[in-house]
C-alpha cells in the first residue's frame, strides 16, 4: 500500500502542498513575512502545523485578518483566505490607497476559485504593484486527522435536511459549496476518482455526486499541468446520513468515541485535575500514545496505561507495586528525563478513568440493552422477540438521564423499522419528554422510519459473530460494511449508481473512460499498489466511523480508506441538531469547529 506521505497522512499531504504552493511561491532568502489568516485558513493551518513550521518558512507574526493591526510598512504581507466578501475586504482596506497601505506588499493566496466578482473588485481596488503574486491552491477543507477530513460545515446538516421549502435556495448553495470543497480533496490526494452515491433513502447524496462530478470534469480539464486527467483508480462515495442512525447514538465502549460521548471534551481540549491542580491537554495525534490507544476497547486501554507506567517506572526502581496516580506524580518530580512521557500517560489514564467512573455510574446497565436492540440478538445470539420488554427497564431507572432515554427509544424504533403514532405517544408521556419530542420524531426527515412503520425490509447485514469482541461492544458500524464491500468491488450497482464510468477494477466491466488509455492488464495491479477508497457523508460522521477507516486500511493493505463528512458529530450534539430541524432559520444557531 503506498501511504499518503510521512507520519500523518491527510495532515502531511496538505501541509506540503500549503508549503509548496504558499511559501516555497513566495520565499526570499533573507527575507520575513507578516502572515494574515481569517477564522477558515486558521483552523486550516493549524490542523496541519506548528508555529515552529511556520518560523522555518520565514514568517515572523501570524495575524487575525478581521483584527484592526497597526501598520508595518517595511514588511511584506503574505494574505492566506478564503475567496469571500467579507475577508477580501479586509485585505482591501488594508491597501485602500498606496500612501495607506499597511504593509510594504502583498502575496494573496486563496483557499480555493475566486469568484470574477471579488477578482475584480481586488483588481480596480488595489493600487497598481502592490499585489506580487494572487493565486488560488485548491484546499478547501480541514484535515481533522491522518485519514479523515472535515468541511467546518455544520450548519450543511440544517439546511439539507430541513423539511422547510424556504431553505431550497440556502440548501443550493451549500450543495454547491461543498462540491467545490470536495473537489480540493480529490484535487489534493491527486486523484480524480469514479463517483457513485447510496441512492436511498434521500436524494441529497445523488445531487451532491452529480455536482461533484461536474466539477471534478471542469477541474481537470483546467489543473496547473493543463492536462486532462482520466479517472484514478480510486473511488468516491457519497452518502447521506441516515443510512445508519444507530451508530449515531449507541454507547461507544472503544476509547475516543467513549471519551468524546461521556466527557465535555470541547476542540479536542481535555480538562483534568493531578496533584490537586486543574490542566488541560490535547487529545491530537501529535501523541504517539493517543493514536496507539484511541481506536481501542476501554477494557484493553485500563490495562496498557498501567503496563507502560510500571515498565518506566521499573527502569528507574523509583516505584514499586501497584501504579497510582499519586506515585506518577511523585515519580516525575524525581525523574525530569522522564516527565514528558509520564505525563502522557497520566493524561490517557485520567482519561481512562473518567470514563469509566461515568460508565460504571449509569452506562453499563444501558450498554446491553443498547446493543440487544441493535443487533436485534442477546450476547448468546438469541434473536430478542420483544423489544418493548428490553426497552422498558431503561424508562423505569429513575438514574438514567432523559437523553440516555431518548437515545434508548430510537434505537427502539430503529430496531422495529418504525413505530405506531398511538406507541411513541404513549413512550414520549411515559418518559415526560414531550418537550424533547423533536429529536425523536425529526428523524423522518433523514429519511428514517419512525411513524408509521416502514414494511420495507432492513438491509442484510455481514455475518461478524466469528469476529473477537466484548459483549457490550457487538454492534458494527454500517459504515465498516461498505467499506470492505467496496474495496472487494461486491457493492451493489443498483443501491451504489455511478455518476462516471470507472475503471473496470471498480465496476467489474471492461469499460474504461474513453479519455484515458486503456491499461487491462495493470488494472487490477495499480489498485493493489495505493488505490483511495474517499468516503464523504452528508450531515456529520461518528467517532465510530471513523475508526472504521484505519481498521479497513490496516486490514486491506490494498487500499487507504480516507472519510470525511460535513463536521464530527457525538450523540449529544446530533439529537440537538435533529431537534431544530423544523424551527425556523433564524431560531438556529450553527457552531463551527474551533
Amino acid at each position: 500500500m503506498a501511504p499518503l506521505v510521512t507520519e500523518r497522512g491527510l495532515k502531511s499531504v496538505v501541509w506540503q502542498k500549503i508549503k509548496a504552493t504558499v511559501f516555497d511561491d513566495c520565499k526570499k532568502e533573507g527575507e520575513w513575512k507578516i502572515m494574515l489568516l481569517d477564522e477558515f485558513t486558521t483552523r486550516l493551518l493549524a490542523s496541519c502545523c506548528k508555529m515552529t513550521d511556520l518560523l522555518e518558512e520565514s514568517i515572523t507574526v501570524v495575524e487575525n485578518i478581521y483584527k484592526n493591526r497597526e501598520p508595518v510598512r517595511q514588511m511584506k504581507a503574505l494574505y492566506f483566505i478564503t475567496p469571500t466578501s467579507k475577508s477580501v475586504d479586509c485585505f482591501l482596506r488594508d491597501f485602500s490607497s498606496k500612501s495607506e497601505n499597511k504593509y510594504k506588499a502583498a502575496y494573496l493566496y486563496f483557499t480555493d476559485f475566486c469568484p470574477d466578482s471579488l477578482f475584480n473588485k481586488i483588481k480596480t481596488s488595489c493600487p497598481p504593484k502592490s499585489i506580487r503574486r494572487c493565486k488560488e491552491i485548491n484546499i478547501s477543507f480541514i484535515p481533522h486527522e491522518s485519514q479523515v477530513y472535515t468541511l467546518d460545515v455544520p450548519d450543511a446538516f440544517y439546511y439539507c435536511y430541513s423539511p422547510d421549502p424556504g431553505n431550497a435556495n440556502g440548501k443550493d448553495a451549500i450543495m454547491e459549496a461543498m462540491a467545490e470543497q470536495i473537489v480540493t480533496v480529490c484535487a489534493t490526494l491527486d486523484e480524480n476518482p469514479g463517483v457513485r452515491y447510496k441512492s436511498k433513502p434521500l436524494d441529497n447524496a445523488s445531487k451532491l455526486a452529480q455536482l461533484v462530478e461536474k466539477k471534478l470534469e471542469d477541474y481537470y480539464k483546467i489543473d496547473e499541468k493543463r492536462l486532462i486527467k482520466g479517472k484514478t483508480h480510486s473511488q468516491l462515495l457519497i452518502i447521506d446520513r441516515g443510512f445508519d442512525p444507530v451508530s449515531t447514538v449507541l454507547h461507544e465502549l472503544t476509547f475516543q468515541a467513549m471519551a468524546y460521548d461521556l466527557l465535555p471534551i470541547e476542540n479536542d481540549t481535555y480538562k483534568y485535575k493531578t496533584d490537586g491542580k486543574e490542566k488541560e491537554a490535547i487529545l491530537e495525534e501529535d501523541d504517539d500514545l493517543w493514536v496507539k490507544i484511541r481506536h481501542r476497547h476501554i477494557a484493553v486501554v485500563l490495562e496498557e496505561i498501567p503496563k507502560l507506567m510500571k515498565e518506566i517506572s521499573s527502569t528507574k526502581k523509583a516505584t514499586e507495586g501497584k501504579t497510582s496516580l499519586s506515585a506518577l506524580t511523585q515519580l516525575m518530580k524525581k525523574m525530569p528525563h522522564f516527565r514528558k512521557q509520564i505525563t502522557k500517560q497520566v493524561v490517557h489514564l485520567n482519561l481512562a478513568e473518567d470514563c469509566m467512573n461515568k460508565f460504571k455510574l449509569n452506562i453499563e446497565k444501558l450498554c446491553k440493552t443498547e446493543q440487544d436492540l441493535a443487533l436485534g440478538t442477546d450476547a448468546e445470539g438469541q434473536k430478542v422477540k420483544d423489544a418493548m420488554r428490553v426497552l422498558l427497564p431503561v424508562l423505569l431507572n429513575k438514574n438514567h438521564d432523559n437523553c440516555d432515554k431518548i437515545r434508548a427509544i430510537l434505537l427502539y424504533i430503529f430496531s422495529t423499522n418504525g413505530t405506531t403514532e398511538e406507541n411513541l405517544d404513549r413512550l414520549i408521556q411515559n418518559v415526560k419528554i414531550e418537550n424533547e419530542s423533536d429529536m425523536i420524531r425529526n428523524w423522518s426527515y433523514l429519511g428514517v422510519p419512525i411513524v408509521p412503520q416502514s414494511q420495507q425490509g432492513k438491509p442484510l447485514r455481514k455475518d461478524r459473530s466469528a469476529e473477537e469482541t466484548f459483549q457490550l461492544s457487538r454492534w458494527t458500524p454500517f459504515i465498516k460494511d461498505i467499506m470492505e464491500d467496496a474495496i472487494d468491488n461486491r457493492l451493489d450497482s443498483k443501491e451504489w449508481p455511478y455518476c462516471s464510468q470507472c475503471p473496470a477494477v471498480w465496476n467489474g466491466s471492461g469499460a474504461v473512460s474513453a479519455r484515458q488509455k486503456p491499461r487491462t492488464n495493470y488494472l487490477e495491479l495499480d489498485r493493489k499498489n495505493g488505490s483511495k477508497l474517499i468516503i464523504f457523508v452528508i450531515g456529520g460522521i461518528t467517532y465510530s466511523e471513523m475508526r472504521c477507516a484505519y481498521e479497513v486500511s490496516q486490514a486491506h493493505k490494498s487500499c487507504e480508506v480516507i472519510i470525511g463528512s460535513t463536521h464530527i458529530l457525538t450523540p449529544k450534539k446530533l439529537l440537538d441538531d435533529i431537534k431544530m430541524l423544523n424551527k425556523p432559520k433564524d431560531k438556529v444557531s450553527f457552531t463551527k469547529e474551533e
